[in-house]
């Protein structure tokens, strides 16, 4: 059995990344109903009571998980957004798949643990005016009118529609997806050019309405 390795540099401890791992993994693969102190604890191979001493309740493991994530998407957006192509690297970044599916359990989540609300709250607000000041940089550089095109509305969009778009996939709907992958590239390519290459180390190609 694993030892509580709490303490200096526990915040990053084998025992307690395993459980954030195991959280992690169960949700994705049963939802967030399914995860236990008893299933993450066994599936990270560690006493139960150790889930406690981490992170004291479920609901602070959740948060925890979240901010984990939240904070790994935060520094991969900093990097696509000081790239030579940042519009296309923030739609390639909201519209990565690998992470949707946590993002939507983490969301249902949220409607019935107020604490977990208003953790994704103070995130996508931190990542709003991250993406703001990015965006704002961009079209007044490329000499968009940002009173006809507001930075903000640009920003809303784009995550309004991948995020559309990827929850509609998750029930095998696709119609008008294709479509609309190409109508807001086309505003990407006017600006921006032919996306390049990918913004990040290990970023995917650009979106292909293939993949729907």
């Amino acid at each position: 059995m694993v030892k509580p390795d709490r303490g200096v540099g526990g915040d990053n401890s084998t025992t307690r990344q395993a459980l954030l791992d195991a959280a992690q993994q169960l949700m994705l693969d049963e939802g967030y109903a399914a995860v236990s102190t008893r299933r993450v604890a066994g599936m990270a191979g560690v006493n139960s009571a150790l889930v406690s001493y981490y992170f004291g309740t479920m609901e602070g493991l959740f948060i925890e998980l979240f901010r984990r994530g939240a904070e790994r998407s935060y520094e991969l957006q900093v990097e696509a957004l000081a790239s030579e192509q940042p519009l296309w690297a923030l739609w390639e970044a909201i519209h990565d798949q690998s992470s949707t599916a946590l993002t939507l359990e983490f969301v249902a989540l949220a409607n019935h643990r107020k604490a977990i609300r208003d953790e994704i709250s103070r995130s996508s607000q931190r990542f709003r005016e991250l993406q703001l000041d990015a965006v704002s940089a961009t079209l007044e550089k490329h000499g968009v009118d940002t009173d006809e095109y507001p930075p903000l509305a640009v920003i809303v969009l784009m995550s309004g529609v991948s995020r559309f778009l990827r929850m509609e996939e998750a029930f095998h709907t696709d119609m008008g997806h294709a479509s609309t992958i190409a109508l807001v590239e086309r505003f990407l390519t006017k600006l921006e050019g032919e996306r390049r290459t990918p913004a990040v180390k290990g970023a995917k190609k650009p979106l292909d309405s293939r993949r729907f």
